[in-house]
């Protein structure tokens, strides 16, 4: 029997690239690329749900729940281009099975859609740089002020275009 793959994101050329690969790899894949999208998927049972944290204008915490209630999968793993500790811990308690960076290889999707358990974080023995400490530390503030820039910027004691300009910057956390 092949498993169900739901990829929710709104980068097309992501959702095309992964399609491909995990079908290649004897998925059946089914995408959502829009809310709208979503909202009109048949209420069947999803082995594994891929989906964006930054889905569009909606946050991904906020879909975990009911996207588990309505397909059961044995997975959901986050995806996103803005990995931090504190989005990870939040997907984790909200219910997300794994947490990974894009972009992703496709051995690792594979790998981690093969496995049942939860995610098992890595203990690095290396400590953060300053600038990871930075970021961690923003991402953190930010998840507290539920992504409001404004307010995450007062909160840090810096002007809220010095918060855009750090956050506009890849992530300083090696994966």
């Amino acid at each position: 029997m092949t498993d169900t793959v739901l990829i929710i994101d709104d980068d097309i050329n992501l959702l095309q690239a992964l399609s491909s690969r995990l079908e290649r790899a004897n998925y059946k894949v089914v995408t959502a690329a829009t809310m709208t999208e979503l909202a009109a998927l048949p209420y069947t049972e999803i082995d594994h749900i891929l989906l964006d944290l930054k889905f569009g204008d909606t946050n991904g915490l906020e879909l975990i729940k009911p996207l588990k209630a309505r397909f059961l999968p044995k997975n959901l793993v986050i995806l996103t281009g803005y990995a931090s500790i504190a989005t990870s811990v939040a997907a984790i308690k909200a219910g997300a099975t794994d947490y990974l960076a894009k972009p992703i290889q496709t051995q690792v999707l594979l790998q981690t859609l093969a496995t049942d358990d939860t995610l098992s974080p890595e203990i690095s023995a290396q400590p953060l740089t300053p600038a990871q400490l930075e970021w961690e530390h923003i991402q953190r503030v930010m998840q507290e002020h539920q992504g409001n820039i404004s307010a995450t910027a007062r909160a840090l004691g810096m002007h809220r275009r010095t918060l855009q300009r750090k956050l506009s910057k890849h992530s300083p956390i090696k994966q």
